[in-house]
């Protein structure tokens, strides 16, 4: 994988607003998964889900990840909360030449992100906090997984995110030239 950095975590965690002010810093193409699927499916995710379910909604997300992998030279990416559901796609993000990021909020946090949000497919249901408290003793794990840096977001601010994400990119190109483990 050619990307300069992926960014995984929880919905409402803050990949997709962190990834663009980073790729603007770092004057890169900026990539939201979730933003280009819905562009190709031409239809929001919800719908899509509502449609045609999630396993197939999970399919389209792995293939546009491989294509990603495959041709996203030098880009910031930010995943879907659920691409880690795939062990493909955790393979995929494990394997990768750019470092993976973990934006970690406490289920809690994204309750109070997302409380009055109505867009996200997984939370249209009767206890949206209890869902996403499930959904996030699932995901936490599988982030670990693929995370070459854990970055705890709870009393940071944007600019703080982004100035901690630049820090280890540049403290792995000054390395070797890869992430740690």
């Amino acid at each position: 994988m050619s990307m300069r950095c992926t960014l995984v975590g929880m919905p409402g965690s803050g990949k997709s607003t962190v990834g663009r002010h980073l790729a603007r810093r770092l004057a890169c193409p900026f990539v939201d998964m979730d933003q280009l699927l819905e562009e190709r499916l031409g239809c929001s995710i919800r719908d899509y889900f509502d449609a045609h379910g999630e396993a197939a909604f999970r399919d389209r997300e792995a293939a546009l990840l491989a294509e990603l992998a495959a041709h996203g030279a030098g880009a910031v990416l930010s995943t879907g909360g659920g691409t880690v559901l795939r062990e493909g796609n955790r393979v995929l993000l494990r394997s990768a030449c750019a470092p993976v990021f973990y934006l970690r909020a406490s289920a809690d946090e994204i309750w109070r992100r997302l409380r009055h949000d109505h867009k996200r497919p997984l939370l249209q249901v009767q206890d949206p906090q209890e869902r996403l408290r499930a959904l996030y003793q699932t995901r936490d794990p599988l982030y670990r997984e693929v995370a070459h840096y854990v970055i705890e977001t709870r009393r940071a601010t944007v600019q703080g995110l982004v100035n901690m994400v630049q820090m280890q990119l540049e403290l792995a190109e000054a390395g070797a030239g890869t992430a740690p483990r």
